[in-house]
């Protein structure tokens, strides 16, 4: 089995496109490079069709390891024969591949090795033949020191025929047939733990059951992870009766005293081994889909969040909100960098409101603020309330900005090496101001899995989830594009071809040297070669520098095909950005070659046209109801406005403006079927919902999203 034909089987993508991209990615280039810069070769495949090309690559490679391990376990066993070997080989998946490896397992002490080294296998085989219906004088025959009577005798063949059952493909296979199909995932609460408080948000799960092929991935995370805090117990069941009659029919070829034996093993193997087995790989393969699913849900979601609307470079006054400690002040420039920060006490217990507006004003007027950012905790409504009580001199917008994992970020080790001098306290508040600036720049900064987008993001395998999160931050930075001369070291580590020690020889070049004024500057740093510079330059901006394509997404690599561009119009570089006309007038066939076709031509006249653009809109003002401040104040059949800070598969929490996020069910988003939550709402968007039931005693919302109009 070869690479190529594995992953256009499992793609249905160009056997040359696949050829090419896997070429790429050998070369060591990456899917953000590949897919903005490479597209003639690829057949102009997108980031998600290339993501695809390295899961199924990583897949194959994986098999193939595997392959050589299980066929030199076997070799050193004296098993292997050409024909085995053979069959090893053509093996396109791990579940047959490790059917086929059964037998050779060197498993620990089983009944049926005993039974081997008590000399039973000839009477297996003799039982298996069903040519004998003396099979209990036989078994006599067989007796020694361990084997006392015929009993003994006939269960330890019985043990190695349940053995060499399990180990049959064709019984395994039917089983999984029958078990994926038509199994139940039953469970039953531990009695003991009943009552217990930490239990009662699985109650639903305490007497449940339901076809496993139907069980959504949240229901099956949710009862995975009470079974694994030991609140209930997890069971899949099939038609017992059937399976045993499926088996017997394949197996049971007489009807004599060997088939009574054979019938017997059926059941042992059944029981003992296959059913236990088979649910397990069953449960794993569930686990395996629920944890693609939820991931997949997360990742939209952190996309969504990443590429939330920036304020864009203003002078911004954050507060971080507080009752007893107080409300923590911060005063930023245009550029992040922190100028002031103290504390006020407008709430209770000093309630010190009008010596906090002073003070705030005076801040205002002081640093010359354009905006202001208030985090979303605790008492961030009354905050929000005391600071539109303020007449400023000028219009002044108030932004609340989700605070989630900014209090992992002033622990962190990256806060620290920012602010060396400051605590925590004054940590948080600034990233609450700088992610009112830029999101994308800010979040990158903390572990993707503590923002709170996800749906049992700490259930799912791990490794995946930081893959997948990985592969979001850097598509997403690299989509917008990084300013090489403002940016931090973890946003410049996920810049395509950079990673974290590049990231940290860039700034310190940067300290040192100065502000860089064009992308040939770039390879001055240390260690940063010419791969690198290939595959970072066209995603690193320089802002007012010596060649203002640097401030572009056009690759180096493309300049000279700009200045001649620019030439056969009779204008200079400077003078064909932006210029729409003489961009329309360009005769695009004429500049193909055989590595430069029509979508790289039509990718750099866009970017031509808006050089630099930022993709991301830019943040709006939002406006809670000023009525509603706690859960006790919600009715059914009120219609507020709110923000989606959560998406899942089964619906979205909206937040509202308190401390409790209400919950808009999938079948409450619209009148009719919906199938796919993100068609109807996306992270960070305003809507307006309405207030179904409120169970203030668990602390409940439900809503639907209204229709205007409605």
């Amino acid at each position: 089995m070869q690479l190529v034909p594995y992953i256009v089987r499992h793609t249905n993508l160009s056997e040359k496109s696949v050829e090419n991209t896997v070429s790429l990615l050998n070369q060591d280039c990456t899917v953000p490079f590949i897919s903005r810069y490479r597209k003639e070769l690829t057949g102009n495949l997108d980031e998600v069709q290339i993501g695809s090309i390295v899961e199924f690559k990583n897949q194959f490679e994986a098999l193939e390891k595997r392959k050589a391990a299980i066929i030199k376990a076997v070799k050193e066993q004296d098993a292997l024969t050409p024909e085995l070997e053979a069959k090893f080989l053509n093996c396109t998946d791990l579940t047959s591949l490790e059917d086929l490896y059964l037998p050779f397992k060197k498993s620990k002490k089983t009944k049926a090795e005993t039974a081997r080294k008590n000399g039973l296998v000839p009477l297996a085989k003799i039982i298996m033949a069903q040519k004998s219906d003396e099979i209990e004088y036989i078994a006599s025959k067989y007796l020694n020191k361990k084997v006392i009577n015929e009993d003994d005798a006939l269960e330890g063949a019985r043990h190695i025929i349940s053995e060499w059952i399990n180990e049959r493909t064709d019984i395994r296979n039917q089983l999984r047939g029958q078990l994926e199909r038509h199994a139940l995932i039953t469970t039953k609460v531990v009695k003991t733990k009943k009552d217990d408080e930490k239990a009662q948000k699985f109650r639903d799960y305490f007497d449940w059951n339901e076809p496993l092929s139907r069980c959504p991935s949240h229901r099956f995370l949710a009862i995975m992870r009470a079974e694994k805090e030991s609140f209930i117990r997890v069971k899949i069941e099939i038609d017992d009766e059937r399976a045993l009659q499926n088996m017997e029919r394949r197996l049971i070829k007489s009807n004599n005293a060997c088939a009574e034996q054979i019938e017997l093993a059926i059941s042992d193997a059944y029981k003992r081994l296959l059913l236990p087995s088979l649910s397990n790989e069953l449960l794993k393969t569930a686990k395996e889909k629920a944890d693609t699913d939820a991931i997949q849900v997360f990742s939209k979601n952190l996309k969504q969040l990443l590429l939330g609307a920036p304020l864009g470079e203003k002078r911004i006054l954050a507060i971080d909100p507080g009752f007893r400690t107080g409300c923590k002040i911060v005063c930023l420039d245009e550029h992040g960098d922190l100028k002031h920060n103290e504390t006020i006490y407008p709430h209770p217990p000093q309630r010190d409101s009008s010596g906090a507006i002073k003070k705030i004003s005076s801040l205002v007027d002081t640093y010359k603020i354009e905006a202001i950012a208030i985090g979303n905790g605790t008492a961030s409504r009354e905050t929000e309330q005391l600071v539109k009580r303020i007449p400023f001199k000028k219009d002044i917008d108030v932004f609340v900005v989700s605070e989630a994992g900014a209090s992992i970020y002033s622990a962190s080790k990256i806060a620290r090496e920012e602010f060396p001098n400051y605590d925590v306290t004054v940590r948080g508040a600034v990233s609450i101001g700088r992610r009112l600036a830029d999101p994308l720049a800010e979040l990158v900064k903390i572990d993707a899995k503590s923002i709170g987008v996800g749906q049992y993001q700490h259930d799912v395998d791990q490794t995946q989830l930081k893959n997948s999160l990985d592969t979001v931050v850097e598509s997403c930075v690299n989509s917008v594009g990084v300013n090489i001369n403002t940016a931090s070291v973890p946003l410049l580590s996920y810049v395509s071809g950079i990673g974290p020690k590049l990231a940290e020889n860039i700034v310190v070049h940067r300290n040192e040297k100065g502000a860089f004024k064009n992308r040939e500057e770039i390879k001055k740093v240390p260690r940063l070669g010419g791969k690198a510079f290939e595959q970072s330059a066209g995603f690193l901006r320089i802002k007012n520098g010596d060649n203002p394509l640097d401030d572009s997404a056009v690759h180096p690599e493309r300049y000279g095909l700009v200045t001649k561009m620019a030439k056969d119009q009779g204008i200079s570089i400077e003078e064909i950005i932006g210029n729409t006309s003489a961009l329309k007038d360009i005769n695009l066939k004429t500049y193909c070659t055989e590595t430069i076709g029509m979508p790289t031509l039509e990718d750099i006249i866009k970017e031509l046209e808006k050089p630099g653009l930022d993709l991301r809109e830019k943040a709006k003002v939002f406006t809670f109801n000023q009525n509603i401040k706690e859960i006790t104040d919600l009715r059914q059949g009120q219609l507020l406005p709110g923000i989606v800070n959560n998406v899942t598969n089964f619906g979205c929490f909206v937040d509202i403006g308190i401390k409790e996020s209400g919950l808009i069910h999938i079948s409450n988003l619209s009148d009719t079927f919906v199938k796919d939550v993100n068609e109807h709402v996306s992270l960070h968007q305003q809507v307006v919902v309405k207030v179904l039931d409120v169970d203030v005693t668990r602390k409940r919302i439900q809503l639907a999203l209204h229709k205007q109009g409605s």
